[in-house]
């Protein structure tokens, strides 16, 4: 099964690495703060299994991860803001906003920049 996701682009596999990442926490954060009894087990279980998937997603691209630990982490921060703006209904201020530009720019420069 690995082999045949490993055909998959990379930023693919980390985009779906962000997505399985993101809503595994959220699972586990409305389970521990907004749930109890079967619902609580029912997200706990669900945000781990999610949180699974990340773990097979970010570690199936076939290079190595410091290679692509910028783009991730990039990627990871626009996909938690969504995630936070869609399940908790939370948008982000101006430090965020801010915070988060830094974060891509620095996710982008560690990717895409090849020293020679």
């Amino acid at each position: 099964m690995f082999t045949a996701l490993q055909s998959l682009p990379i930023w693919l596999l980390l985009l779906i690495a962000t997505v399985l990442e993101a809503t595994g926490d959220a699972a586990v954060r409305l389970a521990i703060y907004n749930h109890a009894g079967p619902a609580r087990g029912a997200l706990l279980v669900s945000g781990a299994a999610l949180l699974l998937g990340y773990g097979c997603f970010v570690n199936t691209p076939p290079v190595e991860f410091g290679r692509v630990v910028g783009l991730y982490i990039a990627t990871l921060f626009l996909v938690w803001q969504l995630v936070s703006l869609a399940v908790f209904r939370a948008f982000p201020g101006a430090p965020i906003l801010l915070g988060g530009a830094l974060v891509v720019a620095g996710g982008l420069i560690t990717t895409f920049w090849r020293t020679g």
